[in-house]
């Protein structure tokens, strides 16, 4: 964590309040340490049940059998949403990063991820529901935040989920390490390769991608 900065609980209890009083009948939800967690497996109806009827400051995912609260983003993170938004369509305007997207994710679909960004060709999500299946997904898109459950969600159990669900790229943009993962080349559920560059550096996107980065201006958004 960088110095001088604080983690956050996933949620507020007056979210959590509201969440538990809209929750389905058999999902009982607890908080915990300022954790939302369940007192029970989830099954898929039941969550994705549960995440629509929750409020709208709250937005919930299902990684690694866990239910998750990713945090909402603050400035910095939607700047860097936009400066790689730019670089993608001045590159590959045959694409769209789509944000706040939901993919089925893990093996079999199991899990439920909501990246910060999703890059497919244009109008692959039309008709779509709340939950794309990750097929045609070209790269999935995380940008850390200042919760205190970024790293288990966005440098662990999100590389196995996109993984297993053969995402060809998994771009993880760290503003913890003022670094820029690329994780690629999925086979047998695990990406096979995960450089790290440092922010300042040219970082080349792979096949199917063929994106360059230039992120001397990700050192802006250094907090």
């Amino acid at each position: 964590m960088t110095p001088g900065t604080a983690e956050h609980p996933q949620m507020p209890i007056e979210d959590f309040e509201e969440l538990a009083a809209n929750a389905p009948e058999h999902v009982r939800l607890e908080f915990i340490d300022g954790r939302l967690r369940t007192k029970d497996p989830l099954s898929m109806e039941d969550f994705e049940e549960l995440e629509r009827r929750a409020p709208e400051t709250v937005r919930l995912e299902y990684i690694n059998g866990k239910l998750e609260v990713k945090a909402m983003p603050d400035g910095n993170h939607t700047s860097i949403f936009m400066w790689l938004l730019r670089q993608c369509m001045q590159q590959r305007p045959d694409l769209n990063l789509v944000p706040e997207s939901g993919v089925k994710a893990e093996a079999y679909r199991k899990g439920r991820a909501r990246t910060d960004g999703s890059l497919a060709p244009v109008d692959h999500y039309k008709g779509h529901g709340e939950w794309s299946d990750p097929n045609g997904t070209l790269m999935a898109v995380e940008i850390t935040s200042r919760d205190r459950d970024t790293n288990q969600r966005d440098r662990i159990d999100k590389p196995v989920g996109y993984g297993a669900a053969d995402i060809p790229v998994y771009l993880l943009i760290d503003r913890d390490n003022n670094t820029v993962t690329v994780f690629s080349e999925p086979k047998d559920g695990r990406y096979q390769q995960s450089p790290s560059y440092p922010w300042g550096a040219s970082v080349e996107l792979p096949a199917p991608v063929n994106i360059t980065l230039e992120t001397e201006k990700l050192k802006d958004y250094a907090d």
